[in-house]
């Protein structure tokens, strides 16, 4: 096991896709801080708390994972955290060049931190939050994409729209 690792992101909602890089990551490095992302730009559906909650309940019997919400700059809060390893899970082709981009800049703003790139099982590839989300308000069963604790908020969610 090397070092802590920080694996960043909005979760909103955590899917088995993040769950696996999660798991893939605590295997290679022991500790991994998920770090939910509180961005005001962002128009999330579910809160932070709400959020933090989720993968909280989802990551119970995952040892080594830690969920903690953070705000502004990422670089800030692995410094803080004292972690040098970034978490990035890519799923297809379609997301290297945006996650690539973060990494240089990144990079740019503090060079001891290192960005690891982690896929999914193929099985999971393809799923995204934002799918899902449109998926599920149009009523389709999400199941097999997301914990049932995400699957009961969902629809909790889309039932009060």
């Amino acid at each position: 096991m090397c070092q802590k690792a920080i694996y960043p992101g909005t979760f909103d909602p955590v899917t088995y896709g993040h769950i696996d890089v999660i798991k893939r990551a605590v295997r290679l490095f022991g500790e991994v801080v998920v770090a939910v992302a509180q961005n005001p730009a962002k128009d999330t559906l579910f809160s932070i708390k709400e959020r933090v909650a989720l993968l909280e309940e989802a990551l119970k019997d995952v040892a080594g994972a830690q969920v903690v919400a953070f705000s502004g700059l990422f670089v800030t809060f692995a410094r803080r955290q004292k972690a040098a390893i970034v978490i990035r899970g890519l799923r297809m082709l379609s997301d290297f060049e945006y996650e690539f981009q973060m990494a240089l800049t990144n990079r740019k703003l503090d060079d001891s931190i290192e960005t690891i790139f982690l896929m999914p099982s193929e099985s999971y590839s393809y799923v995204s939050s934002k799918l899902l989300k449109e998926a599920g308000s149009l009523g389709a069963d999400l199941a097999v994409f997301v914990p049932p604790c995400v699957e009961k908020a969902l629809k909790k969610k889309f039932k009060a729209q």
